[in-house]
């Protein structure tokens, strides 16, 4: 084989490499075993940071719902705040507030004791 990049060996039937061959295979494997290295030290660097920022945005997540449903209660609430009569209950039951001519009517706690 003249001109070729492979040699016999004395019995003429399995081809040798050249030692040229041999340091450009090497040295091709060296490059990507260092590759593959970087890039799984790289993606499970990046899955720890994917994990963490999942975590925080479930708590996010979270804290949002919380505060969204705090937002529906004071809305609600406001909007009973409007309605006359409800102001007009929550004078009776906190501040003992009556209407005029209204008679106040108070049940005691202790139980029936005139039975």
């Amino acid at each position: 084989m003249q001109g070729g990049t492979m040699r016999s060996n004395k019995t003429g039937q399995v081809p040798v490499k050249p030692a040229g061959a041999r340091r450009r295979i090497r040295l091709w494997m060296s490059f990507m075993i260092v590759f593959i290295g970087w890039a799984g030290y790289t993606y499970f660097a990046q899955a720890g940071e994917i994990g963490a920022k999942s975590e925080q945005m479930y708590q996010y997540q979270a804290s949002k719902s919380a505060s969204e449903q705090s937002l529906n209660q004071l809305k609600y609430e406001l909007d009973r705040l409007k309605d006359p009569e409800y102001i007009g209950q929550i004078a009776m039951k906190k501040y003992g507030l009556y209407k005029p001519g209204e008679i106040p009517v108070r049940i005691s706690d202790s139980g029936s004791q005139n039975d």
